[in-house]
């Protein structure tokens, strides 16, 4: 881990990025369970008991289909996310996002560059981007993005091929990222399970797939997961706590 997580960026460029992103930034700030999914036959209902379980961002992913069909059911997704006033995030294609009404759009590492995402989507949308590793984490400062993925901390189906990153990496991005106050979301094995480990690795902020994607109970299990998340910060945030004064620990010995 780096001892300077912030040098590789300057203060007048930093300060750039951040005026022009930082609104969208500050959205996104209490959100703690992102979920991201594939369309479904059964997307409406699935969508509507995760959100109702908890889940406060939502990530349409799908890069199979034609994008005709990813309009149409990017559309049926944002009308349920609308009703909570969840923000809808459409991965990879800004276009396709701009064409639904989207609320942002993700990108990953090869996909559409940040840059262009920000100019077809406009300002106030909400553009991420993908990071596996320290350098890229780094790099995401000077982007025009309004928070960054980090991992997958275990490897996962849904990224073929690719290495978990370890807690390590979610620490690193976590402090590289707080220098333009961006949220991190990590992803790759989120469950109830192993939400406290990570929330001690620095994670705040967690994306979800396979454990409600592939669950009998998206509602109840979305529920659980919230729970967990909801413990593990509190847990996190006592840790962190200094000391309170006159406490039994720091009274003098008479």
């Amino acid at each position: 881990m780096s001892g300077d997580v912030s040098g590789g960026v300057s203060s007048e460029v930093s300060s750039e990025v951040s005026s022009e992103v930082s609104g969208a930034s500050g959205r996104l700030a209490g959100r703690r369970l992102y979920l991201c999914a594939p369309d479904r036959p059964d997307l409406e209902h699935f969508l509507d008991a995760c959100i109702r379980g908890g889940v406060d961002l939502v990530q349409l992913r799908d890069k199979t289909q034609p994008a005709r069909a990813v309009i149409e059911r990017g559309r049926l997704a944002k009308r349920i996310c609308d009703a909570y006033g969840v923000p809808l995030i459409v991965n990879d294609r800004p276009d396709l996002a701009l064409e639904i009404g989207a609320d942002g759009v993700h990108v990953g590492q090869e996909d559409a560059p940040p840059s262009l995402a920000r100019h077809i989507m406009g300002t106030d949308a909400i553009v991420g981007l993908s990071t596996h590793a320290p350098a890229e984490a780094q790099a995401s400062l000077a982007e025009p993005v309004d928070y960054i993925s980090a991992g997958p901390v275990q490897p996962t189906p849904t990224k073929p091929g690719r290495p978990g990153t370890g807690l390590a990496y979610v620490t690193t991005a976590v402090a590289t990222a707080k220098a333009l106050s961006r949220p991190v979301f990590i992803t790759g094995g989120v469950t109830p399970d192993t939400v406290p480990e990570a929330a001690a690795a620095g994670a705040r902020h967690f994306v979800v797939v396979r454990f409600l994607t592939e669950s009998p109970d998206p509602f109840g299990d979305a529920r659980r997961l919230v729970a967990a998340v909801e413990a593990a910060l509190a847990r996190a945030q006592e840790i962190a706590r200094p000391p309170e004064a006159g406490t039994a620990d720091q009274m003098p010995i008479r």
